[in-house]
């Protein structure tokens, strides 16, 4: 039997598409109350008046940037009092050949991949250690369990972010504090360049792809367990996906 989610307050990053709008949707639809960040000013306004202002809080946040960040964490404790749960959710996606990269984006891409976990974390932390409880989910990839020849960076990027998820787990167990990371096969949205219905039905119809909406299921799961079970690690794939 799970808990009900009825309440709860999460921060979302990276809300304003993907995995993050669809996540927000999910967790509107099960009583929680939202704070969604992004850069995407007026993709977070959209989805803020789709689910009802009296639950959600639009916070422009370039998780970059820590005083953002700190200001996100502060604006979310002063509106509805506390947070419950962090989905650190912000990425962006390169692929290629090494020989071929540029540096550059490559150093965004980490920033954003990595750095964008690190911030949130650190600044929700307090309020949760002082709670005694509250739930911490990354979005990770299957390409943080294995090493993906055709995106090495983006690999490498998910394999930092997975051994901070199991090292800061065991550091917050004692307090109350769950960690996890969510890890999906290819979605087919438009991280990776879905944007028509008609190709994101046929990837599906494939089992080649799965659904940003299915993978906000698999984060409702994680957070909805009782409070003595933790899912600290939950890959999600396309069946058809040979991986």
């Amino acid at each position: 039997m799970g808990q009900t989610l009825a309440n709860k307050v999460v921060m979302i990053t990276g809300a304003s598409s993907g995995i993050g709008a669809a996540t927000a949707r999910a967790l509107a639809q099960a009583g929680c109350r939202l704070t969604l960040a992004a850069r995407a000013v007026d993709r977070l306004e959209a989805l803020a008046d789709e689910l009802g202002r009296a639950q959600t809080l639009v916070v422009p946040t370039d998780v970059t940037d820590g005083a953002q960040v700190a200001t996100m964490v502060e604006r979310t404790v002063a509106h509805f009092g506390r947070v419950d749960v962090l989905f650190a959710n912000a990425g962006i996606y390169i692929p290629g050949q090494v020989a071929e990269g540029d540096p550059d984006a490559w150093a965004k891409l980490m920033d954003i991949n990595i750095d964008g976990v690190l911030r949130p974390v650190h600044a929700v932390l307090p309020h949760m250690l002082a709670q005694k409880s509250g739930d911490i989910l990354v979005t990770s990839s299957i390409s943080g369990f294995v090493d993906i020849h055709w995106e090495p960076v983006y690999s490498a990027s998910k394999h930092a972010v997975q051994s901070f998820v199991h090292t800061l787990r065991r550091q917050v167990a004692a307090h109350g504090i769950r960690v996890g990371a969510v890890a999906p096969g290819l979605v087919a949205n438009e991280l990776w360049g879905f944007t028509e219905p008609a190709r994101i039905t046929d990837m599906v119809a494939k089992h080649a792809g799965i659904t940003s909406a299915d993978v906000a299921e698999a984060v409702v799961f994680m957070l909805s367990r009782p409070r003595h079970v933790t899912i600290r690690d939950l890959v999600i794939l396309p069946q058809n996906q040979d991986i």
